[in-house]
């Protein structure tokens, strides 16, 4: 198989000695695939629950940039993963154009639900930035404190899985009202999916103004939808976001998260100009790898829940993915985010496992 041909951003990088996943996103070869984990700031670390109850509540913790910075930091200076994810929340854009936005113990979010299209009058992504402005605050904080050899991801929610939360007021298990909108009310959702175009990019480019040097889109609820839907509503709004950011930044590795898409995942790359697939846990390894590894660069894809067993099944786990994807286009992760009963021991142990696969390349 051949590799991943060399991005624009190789040229720039091969000038200097630079980050192991900036290396990868650029095609460049590496002896091991860079290591970070979705949700490695979290309630699994003491240092996490501690900060959090400081601050006194998650959004609290999402606004106050010196804590946002400090729990994004701590895995780092914990684990020494080779990329740190800004601390915050892809929801916090929907309170950011006057979505009215909870956390609640043992519920989680909870907003208030839009049900007509009149509603949308009422959104306003011209008016973001002055709620956001710690976020973006948090973002240099982090970036002036990292080692030299560790990236800053930026990130936000892609449109679908944004308006999801806003169109039901809070997560979901089948999501009726966002469906009924995408199959009864598309012009509706258009209205609504311009809107989070608009405000993603704006809220991303102040990212990558603030220091970010590789932004995520997460499309945690993408697979809900059938193929027809996924395409006008999880592809093309993702397709503008990235061409947005490219346009303004033409070396800026994009890493897409359509978590659930399935075999749509073939072609999702070419189709959205992402610069990296993120993979979810239920994608096959050896699909993956014909249809996916040698045009793109990878990442994941380790089940959580492996994480929180250990032992035998976390080594043979990691494994098979270093085993699968070895070469120089991946991106070692979980196939979602981490879970809060994850043993600390287990990670570092995952840590050992990845990183002492550079002596044995």
């Amino acid at each position: 198989m051949s590799p991943v041909p060399p991005t624009p951003l190789t040229a720039q990088l091969t000038k200097q000695p630079t980050k192991p996943l900036l290396r990868t996103l650029a095609g460049l070869p590496s002896t091991r695939p860079p290591l970070w984990l979705m949700r490695q700031a979290g309630r699994y670390l003491p240092e996490y629950r501690q900060t959090r109850f400081e601050a006194g509540g998650f959004l609290d913790l999402c606004y106050d940039p010196e804590r946002a910075a400090e729990v994004t930091l701590q895995p780092i200076r914990r684990f020494g993963f080779d990329a740190a994810i800004l601390f915050a929340d892809i929801l916090l854009i929907c309170q950011a154009l006057g979505q009215h936005l909870e956390f609640r113990e043992n519920e989680g979010p909870v907003l208030d639900p839009i049900r007509t299209a009149g509603e949308l009058t009422r959104l306003n992504p011209n008016g973001i930035h002055k709620t956001l402005e710690p976020v973006y605050e948090a973002v240099g904080r982090i970036k002036a404190d990292l080692p030299p050899n560790c990236t800053m991801i930026g990130f936000a929610g892609a449109p679908w899985t944004v308006a999801t939360y806003m169109l039901e007021g809070k997560g979901s298990k089948d999501y009726p009202a966002a469906k009924t909108w995408a199959f009864g009310n598309p012009i509706g959702l258009n209205t609504l999916m311009e809107i989070l175009i608009e405000a993603t990019v704006a809220y991303l480019d102040r990212q990558v103004q603030a220091g970010a040097e590789v932004v995520q889109l997460f499309d945690t609820w993408a697979g809900v939808l059938p193929e027809a839907e996924f395409r006008k509503f999880c592809i093309e709004p993702v397709r503008r976001i990235i061409a947005a950011l490219k346009a303004r930044y033409p070396t800026l590795p994009v890493i897409a998260f359509p978590r659930g898409a399935g075999i749509m995942y073939d072609g999702y790359a070419a189709a959205t100009g992402a610069d990296a697939l993120g993979l979810d846990y239920t994608m096959p390894l050896g699909w993956s790898k014909d249809h996916l590894w040698s045009k793109h660069v990878v990442q994941g894809n380790l089940d959580p829940r492996l994480l929180v067993v250990g032992g035998s099944a976390l080594a043979e786990g990691v494994q098979r993915l270093l085993s699968t994807f070895k070469g120089r286009n991946h991106i070692f992760n979980l196939g979602h985010g981490i879970v809060p009963e994850t043993p600390i021991r287990h990670v570092e142990e995952l840590v050992r496992l990845v990183k002492g696969s550079e002596a044995l390349a």
